[in-house]
């Protein structure tokens, strides 16, 4: 064992605007040992840790978000997959895989047992798997799209984002159940990615023009769901072709997240035709459904389909600590392809 451990840290907080390199450090630190361990401990070590959008707002220093902020000079921390180093509980031994919600990107690092999960499945998966195909990004695809979307087949749903970590997802649970897919994504081959997943309609929304004309071509009959990951005037022209009784998921805003004064922030200018349509909004934090039958079923149906190869899911892994501030920013600017990890 390496007398030195890796950590990732935020340097200071960047509450507007575009994120770089030099907002985060990477240093060495003392590598914890076993005989650190207090009763009901574990050393574990990471062996992926999960890179998602949400993490921009933990670095914002603001307080009253739905996740707490990152300490300035302390770890990084997020969802990961390690095995088991050294244990004092009878829950954990050397060797286990353990999952955890919010695990420090430290190279190793000793947790309290009551924070870590066994994975409990009925079909065997790779460790990567956890922070893939079957990760929050994942979960968070499964619940708003099969229990606020209430799907039904021979309707038409729209993804934002769709080449993404929930976007994929989403795409192809709708198709599972017998939707009409029109996916949006940002470059020619993430639009034929997409497509590969089973997407009936696909275009690429930095070529393809006026939004609201682009949607009305690839769904003339309307929207009836949609996944809204983006935010801004898409979500406008989205409101401009909803179906009555259409429903909105609201996920996420993601060209919102980076504006560098309020005054930037986007208004929503069809805003009434939630009014005249009727549609239901709903926007929603996966955590608050973790432990729940829904994240069981969720665990239970994707991890089947995968194995059966009905369901695929790109990554895009990043190796090395050394290069975690890189992934964070790839994400960000759209230069990710699929789900982002970070392998130590």
């Amino acid at each position: 064992m390496s007398s030195e451990a890796t950590r990732v840290i935020l340097n200071n907080y960047v509450p507007t605007g575009y994120l770089k390199e030099s907002d985060f450090g990477v240093e060495k630190i003392k590598a914890p040992t076993r005989d650190q361990l207090k009763e009901n401990q574990v050393l574990i070590r990471p062996l992926y840790y999960s890179v998602d959008p949400y993490q921009r707002g933990r670095i914002t220093g603001t307080m009253g978000s739905y996740v707490p902020s990152y300490n300035v000079g302390q770890s990084l921390s997020n969802s990961l997959v390690g095995t088991v180093v050294a244990s004092t509980s009878d829950k954990f031994k050397e060797g286990d895989i353990a999952l955890h919600v919010d695990g420090k990107w430290e190279s190793e690092f000793i947790v309290d047992a009551k924070e870590l999960t066994r994975p409990q499945l009925k079909t065997k998966v790779d460790p990567i798997d956890f922070v893939g195909v079957l990760s929050m990004p994942s979960y968070t695809a499964y619940y708003g799209t099969i229990v606020i979307g209430k799907p039904k087949a021979g309707e038409t749903m729209l993804v934002s984002s769709a080449s993404g970590a929930v976007g994929q997802m989403a795409v192809q649970l709708a198709k599972a159940r017998g939707l009409k897919v029109v996916a949006v994504a940002g470059s020619e081959d993430k639009v034929e990615y997409v497509k590969s997943l089973g997407a009936d309609v696909a275009f690429n929304y930095n070529t393809c023009g006026d939004y609201t004309e682009a949607i009305k071509k690839a769904a003339p009959e309307g929207i009836d769901i949609y996944f809204e990951n983006v935010g801004g005037p898409f979500l406008d022209a989205v409101l401009a072709n909803i179906n009555p009784h259409g429903r909105i998921i609201v996920c996420g805003a993601i060209t919102q997240y980076n504006i560098s004064s309020p005054d930037q922030a986007y208004g929503v200018k069809n805003f009434t035709n939630i009014l005249i349509q009727k549609v239901t909004v709903r926007g929603f934090i996966i955590f608050d459904y973790y432990n729940t039958q829904e994240q069981t079923d969720f665990f239970n149906e994707v991890s089947q389909l995968y194995k059966e190869g009905k369901i695929q899911y790109k990554v895009d892994v990043t190796e090395g600590l050394d290069n975690a501030p890189r992934a964070l920013l790839n994400l960000y600017e759209g230069k990710n392809f699929g789900k982002t990890i970070l392998k130590p």
